[in-house]
């Protein structure tokens, strides 16, 4: 990808780069999290388009120095619109030999090794199954080595400062972002200014960090090992305002948004699950905005407490991940029989049971699709990247409070977790979400009661009446209701109503047609997906066109319901191929309810699609060697 070269003032190389994509990797205890989320904020801050994939062990601190305890962030900028994290690292940053041994394997030969040779001991080797040191031997041929003693050049830039070795070795981990920031041609000022905030409460610590993170800085400078420096220019993004975010703290801005433009409280309910718990961490901070923020006891007290908002006439929210969501199911079906509006955040993970926590996955959809007794249909929405996440819940949110259903949201790990560049919305550019409450008693028998399931007849939603409002007394409970009337009622005639009108309403909920991208107008393939694997998907479909196949790609928001062309769309292609980070389920549903041969290819590893593996997978279908 290198396009020129120049000699810099230092009298080394510097090589113009379209694109570069960095792994940081070490023991989780090694700040990989940070220094990767430090390097990314000063290239969304210098203009590059980004994404990013954080990767990290469940456990609190791993056993130190084993395969398990990995700790990696991997960060692609470029120049130009990207839609991945990255394949394959060009440079992989290796604090450990469990690093080296979980990472090498992704680095293509060629590739840029940067090893922290301290930690390469007799007894750090044994511990993953090393038999001879790798440096040491001509395994490492293959690639571009640089051999740096972090940990004893760190302790030598801070024994002025009379902190202990142990503790000056912590802060390896800047000097390894400060070797990065000098290669790559990265400011250092907001990273000090970003170390001086963080550890403004012991600022002989801020100052300790500097210290490393300057002495990588200079290392890179004065050393003659690294004979080249990269440049990777801004890229050419939409006139606006920008700022690095991750899929979290998107969903929690839209939220927060959602309330004001309904001008209703917000009220989360919730309990702190994987890798969900950051919404609660950001909204808790939003009291100013209306935002309440309640950690119950349990996943049931967390959505029944939301639940109770919502009756209140507030915007019920609750966050959670697959297990939350199964201890959830029984509060769920009773929103869908109170009919009133919730919004559910399911943020996915590898399961069954507790499962992955920290790893991503897309199987919680048939969960949120039938997940519940009786026939009990919630409306699901996917976002199909971080930033994506603001928009989607906006749209969550009309949905429930337009037609009084709960709604699922449905993020996963990697979205959760991983940033990229957000226009930041005009703020008349969102959408009104205002609300009507009822207010007066509206039994068409003219008898002045309060009929609260007589239904609005476009969207067959039912009134939302404020408790203590004068007149407005009405009963709730999970118990079937008459319809109109909302008594209880065990008449067959009219259970079979309810269930029906309760369908009808979801399905016809107004959602935009699926909109298909192909270029040369004559593909026979479509390949069409949801949620988190829209940019693997995306920059497959780059591939094989640049090979001069030709491809159609489609991606799905609206999962329940779907989108009403989509039929059409399906049966107008000779293949559907349907990529999942499941075992199939968006391609089971698609070929139940459009009868249509869609080829699944699927993936449960706990790691985002790569855009070559699809490739090769869309290459097949447009070729026809695809397995029956």
């Amino acid at each position: 990808m290198t396009t020129d070269t120049a000699v810099g003032p230092s009298g080394r190389e510097v090589r113009q780069t379209h694109r570069v994509v960095i792994r940081f990797a070490g023991d989780s205890g090694d700040g990989m999290q940070l220094t990767g989320d430090r390097f990314t904020s000063e290239a969304a801050a210098f203009g590059n388009d980004l994404a990013t994939l954080p990767n990290f062990p469940a456990e609190i601190r791993a056993p130190a120095g084993t395969l398990p305890g990995v700790s990696s962030f991997q960060l692609h900028f470029a120049d130009y619109d990207i839609l991945t994290p990255g394949d394959r690292p060009d440079v992989l940053v290796a604090m450990n030999p469990a690093a080296l041994k979980a990472n090498i394997k992704d680095l293509p030969h060629g590739g840029i090794l940067i090893v922290n040779t301290d930690e390469f001991t007799k007894r750090n080797l044994a511990k993953v199954g090393y038999d001879a040191n790798p440096l040491e031997d001509d395994s490492l041929a293959p690639y571009t080595v640089h051999q740096v003693a972090m940990a004893t050049l760190t302790r030598g830039a801070l024994e002025p400062t009379g902190m202990s070795k142990k503790d000056a070795e912590r802060a390896k981990n800047m000097f390894a972002l400060g070797l990065l920031s000098w290669m790559y041609h990265r400011g250092t000022e907001g990273t000090e200014q970003f170390l001086r905030e963080k550890f403004a409460k012991k600022p002989d610590l801020a100052e300790a960090n500097i210290l490393a993170f300057r002495a990588g800085w200079n290392y890179g400078e004065t050393t003659e090992s690294f004979a080249v420096t990269y440049e990777v220019a801004p890229a050419r993004l939409a006139e606006g305002t920008y700022r690095q975010i991750t899929g979290n703290l998107a969903l929690a801005y839209g939220v927060v948004a959602a309330g004001q433009q309904a001008k209703l409280p917000v009220f989360l309910g919730t309990y702190p699950i994987t890798p969900a718990s950051d919404v609660l961490h950001e909204l808790s901070k939003h009291k100013g905005m209306g935002v309440t923020t309640f950690q119950a006891e349990d996943e049931i007290a967390g959505i029944g407490a939301a639940l109770g908002a919502a009756f209140g006439g507030a915007l019920g929210v609750t966050s959670t991940s697959g297990p939350g969501v199964a201890l959830k199911s029984e509060t769920i079906g009773l929103a869908v029989a109170l009919e009133l509006p919730l919004l559910i955040l399911d943020v996915q993970r590898g399961g069954p049971s507790t499962g992955l926590p920290t790893k991503t996955e897309q199987a919680d959809l048939l969960q949120a699709m039938y997940g519940r007794n009786g026939e009990a249909p919630v409306p699901i929405i996917a976002p199909q990247s971080p930033g994506d996440c603001f928009d989607a819940a906006l749209d969550a949110v009309r949905m429930a409070l337009t037609y009084r259903t709960p709604v699922f949201l449905l993020s996963d790990g990697a979205i959760a977790n991983g940033s990229e560049p957000w226009r930041i919305p005009d703020v008349d550019d969102l959408p009104d979400l205002s609300v009507t409450f009822a207010t007066e008693p509206n039994a068409p028998d003219g008898s002045g009661e309060f009929w609260p399931y007589l239904r609005d007849d476009d969207t067959l939603a039912r009134p939302w009446a404020i408790p203590g409002t004068p007149g407005l007394e009405h009963r709730i409970g999970g118990l079937e209701k008459a319809d109109g009337r909302g008594t209880i009622s065990y008449d067959p005639d009219n259970h079979d109503r309810m269930v029906r009108l309760r369908q009808a309403k979801i399905a016809g909920i107004e959602v935009p047609d699926v909109t298909v991208d192909d270029p040369t107008g004559d593909a026979e393939v479509l390949v069409i997906g949801w949620g988190s694997s829209y940019g693997p998907i995306g920059a497959a479909c780059r591939r094989v066109r640049a090979a001069g196949l030709s491809v159609a790609q489609a991606h799905l928001r609206h999962l329940n319901p779907l989108p009403g062309n989509l039929g059409d769309v399906l049966r107008s292609y000779r293949r559907v191929v349907v990529p999942e980070m499941n075992l199939g389920q968006l391609a089971m549903l698609l070929r139940a309810t459009f009868l249509v041969d869609a080829h699944s290819y699927t993936k449960v590893a706990g790691l985002p699609f790569q855009a070559e593996e699809l490739a090769g997978v869309l290459t097949d279908a447009v070729k026809g060697d695809l397995p029956a």
